[in-house]
This record gives C-alpha cells, sequence and structure tokens, in this order.
C-alpha cells in the first residue's frame, strides 16, 4: 500500500468515524444537555429507525423517504414515552434512568417477538470506489457530509428560531421562562421529540450498512454515551468537538493495533478526560 493510498484510507476512515459518533451522540446529547435525562433507549429510537426505514423501503417507498419516515417514527414513538413516562419523572434523574432502561428492555424483546432474531436488510446505495487498489463504499464516504448537514439544521433550528430561543431559555431557568409566558412543558416535550427523531435518524442512514436486529441500538448506545461523557456539561458545544478526538484517537489505533484496541483506546480517553477535565471538553470552550 502507497502512502497516499494509506493516508487516503486514513482519512476516509476517520470520516466515517465521525459520521458515526455525531449521529449516534446528536439525539442523547439533546435529550440529557437541555432535559437532564439519561435516555437508556436511546438505542432502542435507534433500531426504531433502521427498521420502518428498512420495511417503508421495501414497500417502495424511495430510500430517502423511508429514512424520514423512519426519523419520524421514532419521534412519534419518543413523544409517547414522553408523554406517558418521562414527563412524570423530570425532576427524578435515578427513576428516568431505571424508567427508560425498562423501555429498553421490552422494546428489545417485543421486537424480537413480533419480527424475529434479524430481518432482510436493504442493499447500500451508490455503490463503490477505488483508490490506490483498494475499494470504498461510496455512501459511508457520503455520511460524514450528511453529519455535517445535521449539525446545521440543527444549529439553525437552536439559533435562529422561536423554539430556539425557547428551548435555550428552559435550559438555562425553566422557572424564568414559565414565569415569562413559555409553555415549558410543550418545549420538553418537542424537545424530547426531536431528540427521538435525530436517534431515528441514525438508525435511518445507517439501516443500509448493517443487520438489522432488536439489539442493534447497542452498538450506537455505546458510542453515544462515550461522546457525550467526553463532551462535557454542556453537550450541545462539546459534542462535535469530542466526536472528532475520538475518532481521530480510534481511527489511529485501529489503523495500526486493530479495532479491538481501537475501542479500549475510546474507553482509556473517557477515563482520562473525566480525570483530567471533569466537565468534559467543552468547559474549555466555556472559559474562552
Amino acid at each position: 500500500m502507497s502512502t497516499l493510498t494509506f493516508l487516503y484510507s486514513g482519512v476516509y476512515q476517520f470520516g466515517d468515524n465521525l459520521a458515526f459518533l455525531v449521529l449516534s451522540a446528536l439525539g442523547l446529547a439533546i435529550i440529557f444537555g437541555m432535559m437532564g435525562v439519561i435516555n437508556l433507549a436511546h438505542g432502542e429510537l435507534v433500531m426504531c429507525g433502521a427498521y420502518v426505514t428498512i420495511v417503508t423501503a421495501k414497500a417502495g417507498l424511495p430510500l430517502p423517504l423511508a429514512m424520514i419516515t423512519g426519523a419520524l417514527a421514532a419521534a412519534a414513538a419518543g413523544i409517547v414515552a414522553e408523554r406517558l413516562v418521562i414527563r412524570h419523572l423530570y425532576d427524578r434523574p435515578a427513576d428516568s434512568v431505571v424508567a427508560t432502561w425498562a423501555i429498553s428492555l421490552m422494546t428489545q424483546q417485543t421486537m424480537l417477538l413480533v419480527s424475529g432474531p434479524s430481518i432482510e436488510g436493504i442493499s447500500t446505495p451508490f455503490g463503490s470506489f477505488e483508490f490506490g487498489g483498494i475499494s470504498f463504499s461510496t455512501y459511508r464516504a457520503v455520511l460524514p457530509l450528511v453529519a455535517i448537514g445535521v449539525l446545521a439544521l440543527l444549529y439553525a433550528l437552536l439559533f435562529h428560531t422561536s423554539y430556539g430561543v425557547g428551548a435555550r431559555a428552559t435550559i438555562q431557568n425553566a422557572r424564568m421562562a414559565s414565569c415569562l409566558g413559555l409553555k415549558t412543558q410543550r418545549i420538553y416535550a418537542s424537545t424530547f421529540a426531536l431528540g427521538a427523531g435525530l436517534a431515528g435518524l441514525a438508525g435511518a442512514l445507517y439501516a443500509p450498512t448493517m443487520t438489522a436486529v432488536p439489539t442493534m441500538g447497542s452498538s450506537f448506545i455505546i458510542q453515544a454515551f462515550v461522546t457525550v461523557v467526553v463532551g462535557g456539561a454542556n453537550v450541545l458545544i462539546g459534542a462535535v468537538p469530542a466526536a472528532a478526538i475520538l475518532s481521530v484517537i480510534q481511527t489511529g489505533l485501529t489503523a495500526f493495533y486493530g479495532q479491538l484496541i481501537g475501542q479500549i483506546g475510546l474507553l482509556v480517553t473517557v477515563i482520562l478526560v473525566i480525570r483530567l477535565l471533569p466537565q468534559g471538553v467543552s468547559s474549555l470552550f466555556d472559559r474562552r
């Protein structure tokens, strides 16, 4: 393998890892950062988006519309969970952890009974291309651009819309926001739906690249929690830098020592960040 091919392969892998970490973590970061709820059912919302995408695509819906349908289905599931369970546990974080974990287990077992251990997936679009004699997936090369686009839309939503103003005001001081006339319960519900929809979008985007099984969300939720923890208290600021740092570490270690060492490197990074930066990498931006 030539040096140029090796460098390109590293850049390609970095972009792939970055896209996966960002898309996996955004929904969890929104719900935790704006609501303080640790959602252990995040992986099942990802699975919901993937399953709905596969089913609707096989039914004849164009893949982009099927992915949007999967994200909307996860958002709808999030609204139901927020109204029935989460809404009553905003001031009880430990109880919300147990409740979302229970939702996760029930959803996994229900999908196992309904659809079986797996369902037939869909093919990866756009085919592949070659560089230096090595084949690369075109779709995975596009995913980093999709992640950047999702980030841009999310930034516009939070900083250039009335919902974003109300949501940020509710984060800073929910009681004061309520006194000023904002319907904080509605903002919480819409925020949870937004986080759930982003989780479903992650599952929809990765549905063509992986086997759809009821436990597929576990591969997303581990990466999402690692990214959110490294991002720190201000997850809206820290999620992207954290994903970039973790992508560099994972890509480098995987390239030289294999995938297992790359995963171990992620966990060691979390330990070091908690030890050296208890508030995460976002504390560096907050100071500035």
